[in-house]
This record gives structure tokens, C-alpha cells and sequence, in this order.
């Protein structure tokens, strides 16, 4: 596993062998899934089941400890590493919660990911099970005729026998970006942010637009800043439920916020010294990143350690 910087973002690392060649080969699945050593993540709803294992966690189950969850709706290959295969399955029906010895544990992603209560890799694929499982789960009727479709290519693709149409997951793209001015990056925050934080603007990338098109378009819409060169820092994961954040720095070209109040409550220029008191939790006026599970907490990350692109200051680029 390569640590670039998107391999350090929350659910970023995931070492699996997605065996996209062997999806089709029905036999060889049927192998997989079959194998004792073969393990098992459970979901039920959007949370994922858990076992306690020593003092720790455990998100993986056996071929029986599955089983003895209940039935499951869909099924779908993850890929494989060194200790063997990895299936996502998701629960016919949700699992009460209760505090019965030997029950299940049920964990939100967000909560997990926050709480570093399990490895870096496995939160990885628990992303990877969530996103797709929740495609799977508004999705079981073809779009272009409505007949219902059924599961094929080990879960990576919905079929319609009806009218032969084929259905694959959807990614949605998002980009997220630091707005930089020399000595001062531009941040926002929304209603629902916890108090005192402030983060990267970010928005939905539409259709026919390439990431810087959308970095400035939504930089001049959300805040009112125009926006000249762009440059990509990372990518995450985001199974919230199924995008993909794209990370970039980006410069100022112009001055005065014009918040976009339907969008945020709030925009301002921050310094390289404040974006480094909030770091060390002293800055004066409160103010705080968001957590280190985001990608916005790694762009602010390296603005604040001067790691940002070198772009002309707004000075510079005025003249």
C-alpha cells in the first residue's frame, strides 16, 4: 500500500485486490465465498456490525458467525488480501440493538472513524461495503423500464432481464478546496458545523465540468471569490453516502467575501498564524478544524505547515 496523502484521509487506505477481472467468473466467486477463510462484513441498515474481539473490535465475521447474523438481502465481493477474500452483506432485516452478551455491536462509520477504534485499512473497506450496499439498496428496479433487476458480477452490477439493460454503482464527485491568498487561506462554515468551526468550501461537481471548472464556480458562488489556478492536493472516500472528495488548493484572485447565505453562514480570510492556533487549540477567538478524519482537516494541514502550491499572491496576480 502506497501512503500518498489521500491514503491518509479518513477511509482513504484500503489494501484490497478488488478482483475486478474475476467478478464475472461465477465458479471462482462461488470458491471465495465459500472459503473458510473468507471473511464477512456485515451492515445492518447503514451501520455496520461488529464483534468484540480481546480488548479490541472486530469488523469481519466467518462464513458462520454471518450466517448466524440472520438472512441478507445482497452480497458482493469486496476483493482480497493476504489473509484471503472479503464479502459485504447487508441484513434482510435490522438487527436490534441489544446489551445481551455475545450480541453484535452496532457503530456508526462516522463515530468509528472519529474513535480510531479500528485500522485504518478495515475502515477502508467498510466504506467501500457502505457505499456500494446503499446503491444496492435504491436500486432494485431497472431505470429505463422499471422490472426489477437482479444482482450480477458479484455484486457490481444490477441487470435487467426484462430489457437487457445493465446498471453499475454510482460515484458522486465533490470538490473541496482551500482557497489560498499568499499569507491567508479563505474558509466557511455551515449551520450544522459544531461552534467555532470552520472548514474548506466544497460542493457537488456537475454534469459536464472538469474539477477546476467546479472549484471556481463553486468558490464564486458559495463565497464570491473568483478563483484562478487550481491544483489537486488528494482525493477521499466519503461514504455518506457514496462520493468521492476531491482535494484541491486554489487561488485568490479577487478580495471581498460575499457570503451565499443559503449555503453558508459564514466566510472568512484566515492567517497562516491562526490557521496554526487552531491546530494548537489557542486560537483567540475559538475557532477550530474539523476533524482529522476530513480532508478538509489535511488541506488546512498543510496550509498551515506551508506544504499549500506556491501561487502568485493576490498582489501579484492583480498586476
Amino acid at each position: 500500500m502506497t501512503h500518498d496523502a489521500s491514503a491518509r484521509t479518513g477511509y482513504g487506505e484500503n489494501p484490497l485486490d478488488r478482483l475486478g477481472m474475476a467478478r464475472d467468473d461465477a465458479d471462482f466467486v462461488s470458491h471465495l465465498f465459500k472459503a473458510p477463510n473468507t471473511r464477512h462484513i456485515a451492515f445492518s441498515g447503514e451501520i455496520p456490525l461488529l464483534r468484540e474481539e480481546g480488548s479490541g473490535l472486530s469488523a469481519w465475521f466467518s462464513g458462520p458467525q454471518a450466517q448466524a447474523l440472520g438472512s441478507f438481502s445482497d452480497v458482493v465481493l469486496l476483493g482480497s488480501d493476504e489473509g484471503g477474500a472479503v464479502f459485504a452483506r447487508q441484513l434482510s432485516q435490522p438487527v436490534p440493538e441489544t446489551a445481551q452478551e455475545g450480541a453484535p455491536l452496532q457503530i456508526d462509520l462516522r463515530s468509528l472513524a472519529v474513535q480510531g477504534r479500528l485500522p485504518a485499512a478495515v475502515l477502508g473497506q467498510l466504506a467501500q461495503a457502505k457505499s456500494i450496499l446503499h446503491w444496492h439498496a435504491r436500486h432494485g428496479f431497472c431505470a429505463q423500464c422499471g422490472a426489477r433487476t437482479a444482482v450480477t458480477s458479484a455484486g457490481w452490477k444490477r441487470s435487467c432481464a426484462a430489457c437487457g439493460a445493465h446498471h453499475f454503482p454510482r460515484t458522486d464527485p465533490v470538490v473541496i478546496m482551500l482557497v489560498v491568498d499568499g499569507e491567508r487561506c479563505l474558509v466557511g462554515r455551515q449551520s450544522r458545523f459544531n461552534p467555532g468551526m470552520y472548514s474548506a468550501l466544497a460542493g457537488f461537481v456537475e454534469p459536464g465540468e472538469t474539477i477546476e471548472a467546479a472549484v471556481r464556480r463553486e468558490v464564486a458562488e458559495e463565497a464570491g471569490i473568483a478563483v484562478g489556478q487550481v491544483t489537486y492536493y488528494a482525493s477521499q472516500p466519503w461514504p455518506f453516502p457514496a462520493s468521492l472528495m476531491m482535494g484541491c488548493f486554489a487561488q485568490a484572485l479577487s478580495d471581498d467575501i460575499i457570503v451565499e447565505r443559503k449555503e453558508l453562514d459564514d466566510a472568512r480570510w484566515l492567517s497562516r498564524s491562526e490557521v496554526q492556533a487552531m491546530f494548537a487549540g489557542r486560537h483567540p477567538q475559538g475557532l477550530v478544524t474539523p476533524n482529522p478524519i476530513a480532508i478538509a482537516w489535511h488541506l488546512l494541514k498543510a496550509f498551515a505547515e506551508g506544504r499549500e502550491p506556491s501561487f502568485p499572491a493576490l498582489t501579484e496576480a492583480r498586476g
